[in-house]
């Protein structure tokens, strides 16, 4: 039983690492881009509409591949873009136009009735959806964005750690105490 409390507490441990390893990876890295987190090459947007669902849910992440080059796309791929007001939006193309060698996109949300209004520029996109979606990860990714959220996510992992020191600290005195009785036990044998 002690054995596989121990592989227990040894994965616990490594989770917990690779866990804070991985958020200040993120954090560092969006802060030195000024921008969204990117992993691996791909920045990972909150969806906060249903106006992609079923393509993907409200409160998901989903990966973009970011581009320099916004008039590659084709009818049915998913476009990241920026609206006038820097409004950040994910739809779907459902046509092409090339004016004056200016490529423009038409887009429409897979869950709304009608095209968007406007049409997207090619420099107002931004990459395109990857096909990676992580369901309502987003609602969390949201909220540690807040500053109560992410003061949360600083006190809440080092609770966790204080804690496991704590039990660690406790059964190594306890392991010692427990030498010292069997020597004091062979002592007056």
């Amino acid at each position: 039983m002690k054995f596989v409390w121990k592989i227990i507490s040894n994965v616990i441990s490594f989770v917990l690492f690779a866990l804070m390893v991985f958020l200040a990876f993120v954090v560092i890295s969006s802060k030195a881009s000024g921008g969204d987190p990117t992993v691996m090459g791909y920045q990972f947007k909150s969806v906060l509409s249903g106006s992609m669902e079923p393509t993907f849910l409200t409160g998901s992440i989903i990966a973009i591949e970011p581009t320099k080059d916004g008039s590659k796309y084709k009818k049915g791929d998913v476009i990241t873009f920026k609206e006038k007001d820097n409004k950040i939006i994910t739809h779907r193309i459902i046509g092409v136009k090339d004016t004056n060698g200016k490529v423009m996109y038409e887009t429409k949300g897979d869950n709304n009735n009608g095209p968007d209004l406007a049409p997207v520029l090619a420099e107002n996109v931004i990459g395109k959806y990857a096909d990676i979606t992580v369901p309502y990860l987003g609602y969390g990714l949201n909220y540690a964005s807040s500053k109560a959220g992410a003061a949360l996510l600083l006190i809440i992992p080092g609770v966790f750690l204080l804690g496991y020191s704590a039990i660690s600290i406790f059964g190594a005195i306890r392991s010692i105490d427990g030498e010292k009785k069997d020597k004091k036990v062979e002592q007056s044998v």
